[in-house]
């Protein structure tokens, strides 16, 4: 019996017991791989043939384009992956139905970024118990056993690093205006990151007086902004959640003529880190939310099914989750992250 083959009977049959067990590594490891315990792990060597079918919600804005990009790029990386790439929806349906053409084109793996995390669940657990690892991407399903393993940004570490940063700026101004512009409300994240961002501000006395929502897009920023203007007469900061709806909520913030506070980002595109190193302009700061996952989730994808594990950990498998840091990007420490950044 093949691997893969030996993968998905195991997963079939254990998967609401021991979910790790669908990518168990029950054979002696191959050759220039180390065991339990071992040291290097030679991951990158071409192996067993993996096709990954992704979906991901439309590339509406710039932070899902490159999402989608990278992925495409990471799978080209390897000779023994074969990606097959869907067309980005924000339908919930159609996405389900991308899925269950996925399982019964009987895949190795799926890396899916849900656009609706709970909706998306079933469909999901539908993969699993066909034996097909999911990796899921940046919006957590409804159950533990609906992925195999799962990449995701630190979104309440977003709001951590934004307050904080907000904190450092307004120290010792205890009558500060601090303003928030969200995402979309109905998200977990968006709910995690304000979270994080008002238990930050807490901690040094301040709380968000003004808060509106918006829905990740340029002219939901736009629109959000400029009713939080209209109802703020005065603010020292101003914290959104996201790059790409900050270039709407720049827009707004010139119409009205506004200046008397200062911008924190969110995501961290390459417009705004520009601003920042220019260090001409309302943005201070940015907190990245990598664009990355995509293409972590490939290779943990292709790790799964062939069953390698992460050359810098001892464990055997892949994590059952990874969590990405959320660095706060200042005029100190732009360059190091500009070559990466995204383009809103």
């Amino acid at each position: 019996m093949s691997r893969k083959a030996f993968t998905r009977l195991l997963a079939a049959v254990s998967v609401g017991v021991a979910l790790t067990a669908c990518t168990g590594n029950t054979a002696a490891p191959p050759a220039g791989q180390a065991g339990q315990g071992g040291a290097k792990v030679a991951n990158d060597e071409p192996g067993e043939k993996v096709v990954i079918g992704f979906s991901a919600p439309a590339a509406d804005h710039g932070w899902m384009a490159a999402i989608t990009n990278a992925t495409k790029a990471e799978a080209a990386k390897y000779s023994d992956v074969e990606l097959k790439v869907v067309e980005g929806t924000n339908d919930v349906n159609l996405q389900i139905s991308q899925v269950e053409t996925f399982i019964n084109d009987k895949v190795d793996a799926i890396v899916l970024l849900p656009f609706d995390g709970a909706a998306l669940t079933p469909v999901a657990l539908k993969a699993m118990k066909a034996g097909i690892p999911v990796i899921n991407v940046d919006r957590q399903f409804d159950s533990p056993f609906a992925a195999r393993s799962t990449v995701l940004g630190d979104n309440y570490g977003m709001g951590v690093s934004a307050g904080t940063y907000v904190c450092d700026k307004l120290k010792g101004k205890s009558d500060a205006v601090v303003a928030e512009i969200a995402g979309i409300d109905s998200l977990p994240l968006t709910q995690d990151r304000s979270k994080g961002f008002a238990d930050a501000l807490r901690e040094c006395g301040l709380k968000v007086n003004n808060r509106v929502a918006a829905e990740f897009t340029v002219e939901s920023g736009e629109k959000a902004a400029a009713n939080l203007l209209q109802a703020a007469p005065r603010i020292d900061a101003i914290w959104n959640h996201d790059d790409d709806q900050g270039v709407g909520v720049s827009a707004a913030i010139k119409n009205a003529g506004r200046k008397e506070f200062f911008l924190v980002g969110g995501a961290g595109s390459a417009n705004v880190m520009r601003e920042i190193k220019a260090d001409n302009g309302l943005h201070k700061a940015t907190v990245v939310y990598p664009s990355t996952q995509g293409a972590d989730g490939i290779r943990l994808a292709r790790l799964a099914v062939q069953g390698k594990s992460l050359g810098d950990l001892v464990e055997v498998e892949i994590p059952r989750q990874v969590e990405l840091y959320a660095p706060v990007v200042t005029k100190d420490n732009v360059d190091r992250y500009l070559p990466a950044a995204f383009e809103s």
